[in-house]
């Protein structure tokens, strides 16, 4: 059997602690108050893969109040973080550890699901989505596997647990974790029945909230590689039901920005990955933020590369400065990434896509380290020199701004008071 004691993170004496108190009677006189604890999921997963792990998620057969209640005996805070599904976080020197009761599903819809508590193993095991995710630890770190998964962490294949079809049919979202999955753990060819399955389902996706769409979409984006899962997504019709917008624009671009990506050590960016397969138009951006409900923050970086002038990569560093000042570096940054990446993607073998390649590279450092510099005057100036409150105000101080960024910004405040003055007399 395998095991993970091994583990650094296993071996955490918080983590011992936590499952010396849910194993057993934990310390009373046992009986009908024995329990049992076991690892649950992405920290199994994830260790089996060689991949870093965060989370620790506990599976136990106590019911929520009996946690709650060894806890408060043991001195442990407990929070009660989703009691009518079975979950409590136990917290020890601030790190959170969720501890959820094993559950069968008594009522689905697609969406919810009610559930019944349960000190079924294989019956908690098959209630959940991915094979690869229903694998267990016990207290010695012994891997517990019901479900076949230890043999698709082997092959990288995602894959449902039993019937597709009917995991899809209990959540619908399930249909994106598939392919969210796939992004970060899959290789070669998804599973055949999942992806005919998701394909069958994708419709439903249209009964799910927003807010869960775009954070499985955006998870799958932040991919080390998305480009697979959007492939695939494509050429099932998932990625045209939930982001019809990059029927428009294709996701060709996704394979060289991934390569631009590494190869300039970027940290992968959902948002200008999806800026790479949805076309410029503010218009339609801002109609696929409100559709799925992007945050503020989200909705004005798509709308500042939308409105964002083209930088010319063969202009001059001036000519750029007075751009970035006129548009801001944000959006200019976006477009000149996704240009880099295009470059990139043409450049083996040609020397003029090398060429701007690097000129491209040149202005993105530019931009990374400019500073908005500060426009010496204010409408306080203007009426200074009687000029009354009103348009006129404005009007004036626009016009010596433009002047003063033609000029790239070497007028001084007195310089520019004095042109003020001799437009006013």
């Amino acid at each position: 059997m395998t095991g993970l004691a091994d583990q650094a993170w296993f071996r955490d004496p918080a983590l011992g602690r936590i499952l010396a108190l849910l194993n057993g009677d934990g310390g009373a006189d046992g009986g009908a108050d024995d329990g049992e604890a076991r690892i649950v999921g992405g920290a199994v997963r994830n260790s089996l893969m060689d991949l870093p792990v965060s989370d620790i998620d506990i599976a136990t057969t106590l019911r929520p109040e009996a946690v709650m209640e060894r806890a408060a005996e043991a001195g442990i805070k407990a929070v009660p973080t989703g009691l009518q599904h079975g979950t409590v976080t136990l917290v020890i020197d601030g790190k959170p550890f969720e501890v959820t009761t094993l559950r069968t599903d008594v009522e689905t819809d697609g969406r919810h699901a009610k559930v019944a508590f349960s000190t079924d193993w294989k019956a908690d095991a098959e209630r959940r989505d991915l094979t690869i995710n229903a694998l267990y630890a016990d207290a010695r770190g012994e891997v517990v596997d019901l479900v076949g998964g230890l043999a698709d962490i082997e092959r990288r294949n995602i894959r449902f647990i039993g019937d597709a079809a009917k995991r899809i049919a209990e959540d619908h979202l399930r249909i994106l974790r598939f392919f969210r999955f796939f992004a970060y753990y899959g290789s070669g060819r998804p599973d055949a029945e999942g992806l005919k399955a998701c394909a069958a389902a994708r419709s439903k996706l249209k009964t799910l909230s927003a807010e869960r769409v775009w954070s499985e979409l955006r998870k799958l984006l932040g991919a080390a590689d998305p480009g697979r899962a959007l492939l695939w997504m494509r050429q099932v019709a998932v990625l045209t039901e939930i982001l019809p917008e990059s029927e428009l624009w294709g996701i060709d671009a996704i394979p060289s920005l991934v390569a631009t990506e590494n190869a300039l050590g970027w940290t992968p960016d959902p948002l200008l990955r999806l800026a790479a397969i949805v076309p410029p138009d503010a218009a339609r951006l801002e109609a696929l933020a409100v559709r799925l409900k992007l945050s503020n923050a989200e909705a004005a970086t798509l709308k500042a590369w939308a409105m964002a002038a083209p930088a010319n990569d063969g202009m001059s560093s001036a000519a750029f400065e007075r751009l970035l000042y006129r548009n801001g570096a944000d959006g200019i940054m976006t477009r000149l990434k996704l240009a880099l990446g295009v470059a990139r993607g043409k450049a083996e073998g040609d020397f003029d896509e090398m060429a701007r390649s690097a000129r491209l590279i040149k202005l993105l450092d530019q931009a990374a380290n400019w500073k908005k510099p500060q426009f010496p005057l204010n409408g306080g100036d203007v009426m200074s020199v009687g000029i009354a409150s009103g348009p006129r105000v404005g009007e004036l101080l626009a016009g010596l701004e433009n002047q003063w960024v033609e000029e790239n910004f070497v007028s001084d405040r007195a310089a520019l008071l004095a042109r003020l003055l001799e437009q006013v007399q």
